[in-house]
């Protein structure tokens, strides 16, 4: 009795430790997250960053499953920028707190599998303050940079490098090993042996007083009014408008210009802002409903068959291509992608919102 007494003890001993945390099954955790982790990446971000995660699948996206590169930030890095995205890019972000889909356990999971396609050992950073000088470093970026990444370091065809949100998780040695070893089988060049230490220094100071004269990262993603799912507004625009003219059928996407054009005229449609919440309560078009490319089901009974569905987003076709080719599984004929995107119909003034309304 005495030695079952023990034992019983015992067991209730190492369950009440694995009830309050403090013993983990380790192996066991790291599998669930992997596991998680796959599913939500190919939900959500291989549309952009590719299967692999090699990138430039569509908006030029970057190699995020390059070695070279998971090799050089931290968990807390990827973890916040999976959760933040990018403002001012087509980078959702996919947070919970943004308006996003992913609770904190979710985005761990997803970095837990990005780490699968990590084959080296992480680097040990050159994490020394900067010396260098910002006005040196503005003409070598002019000559170097400017090109990929935009004249201050966003607005190019490549990585926003000059973002504030980056720039306020990025190391120095984050930065100073990006610019020296490049990605290799990417874009990306490897600047050592062609610049100097000095002239790593000093473009390290450029991006650095970028972020303390541009504008605080906490500014850059507002919290949303309330959680995803966002509700379907009313749909379809005009209702007892007359039939569109012009538009195309998916595969096949229709031109911003003959969208605009038959909703001025008062045609019978919708707008579908393919894009996670978070992106839609920043900005969309004026009177377009959210219909998230990765989650569009729960949507399907509540859009009309019988009238055009117009699926945009900013990349500028592959969510919303996403989302019609669903529509169109589902049995909706009408579907038809914006051709250029968002950023074209905001450049042109056709007319964007903000928040959860329409």
């Amino acid at each position: 009795m005495p030695r079952v007494s023990s034992l019983l003890l015992a067991l209730l001993a190492v369950l009440g430790t694995v009830a309050s945390g403090s013993l983990e099954c380790t192996p066991a955790k790291q599998a669930w997250e992997q596991h998680r982790g796959a599913e939500l990446y190919g939900r959500m971000c291989a549309v952009c960053h590719g299967m692999k995660g090699e990138g430039y699948k569509a908006d030029q996206a970057p190699a995020i499953g390059h070695s070279d590169y998971l090799a050089s930030v931290s968990d807390e890095y990827l973890h916040r920028t999976i959760n933040d995205g990018r403002a001012g890019t087509t980078m959702s972000a996919w947070g919970f707190d943004h308006g996003g889909p992913l609770k904190a356990r979710d985005v761990d999971a997803t970095v837990a599998f990005l780490r699968t396609w990590q084959k080296d050992a992480p680097i040990a950073l050159d994490e020394r303050p900067v010396t260098g000088n910002a006005q040196a470093g503005s003409v070598i970026w002019a000559r170097e940079c400017a090109s990929c990444h935009g004249a201050r370091g966003t607005g190019g065809q490549y990585v926003a490098i000059g973002g504030a949100q980056l720039l306020a998780t990025a190391t120095n040695g984050f930065l100073r090993n990006a610019i020296i070893r490049g990605r290799r089988g990417t874009a990306m060049p490897a600047f050592e042996g062609k610049l100097d230490d000095k002239a790593v220094e000093d473009l390290v100071a450029l991006l650095r007083d970028w972020q303390k004269t541009g504008p605080p990262a906490a500014q850059q993603r507002a919290a949303p009014a309330r959680p995803p799912p966002i509700p379907l507004g009313p749909v379809p625009l005009n209702p007892k408008g007359p039939e569109p003219v012009g538009f195309n059928t998916q595969p096949q996407t229709t031109k911003a210009d003959v969208i605009k054009r038959e909703l001025d005229r008062g045609a019978r449609m919708a707008l579908l802002d393919a894009r996670a919440p978070s992106d839609y309560t920043n900005e969309h078009i004026a009177n377009a409903v959210s219909v998230p490319f990765y989650d569009p089901d729960q949507y399907f009974d509540g859009l009309p068959k019988d009238a055009w569905l117009v699926c945009y987003c900013a990349c500028p076709h592959a969510e919303s291509g996403q989302l019609a080719s669903k529509l169109a599984a589902h049995g909706f004929k009408k579907v038809t992608v914006l051709d250029e995107g968002l950023g074209y119909w905001r450049t042109h003034n056709y007319g964007t919102h903000t928040g959860i309304d329409p």
